[in-house]
């Protein structure tokens, strides 16, 4: 029992244990809708985390690009 700890193992037991647990019987006792829903629903979580990306790339963007702007030189009379 001197297993050290890890995220990845803990994550992939619980994902593993949520399938197990949700697992439903197949052979039509479903209606087609179900699925349907299920496929949309998926897609929906995919693209929220798709726009957090987009918001920390975008973020990464304008850090960067404020640190690279350079002085302009303006010449006074």
């Amino acid at each position: 029992m001197s297993e050290e700890w890890s995220l990845k193992n803990w994550l992939s037991e619980g994902i593993t244990g949520m399938r197990d647990a949700v697992r439903l019987p197949t052979g039509g006792l479903l209606p087609g809708e179900f699925g349907e829903h299920m496929r949309t629903a998926r897609k929906e979580f995919l693209m929220a985390f798709r726009s957090l990306f987009d918001a920390a790339i975008e973020g990464a963007d304008k850090a960067t690009g404020s640190a690279r702007r350079k002085a302009t030189k303006i010449k006074v009379e």
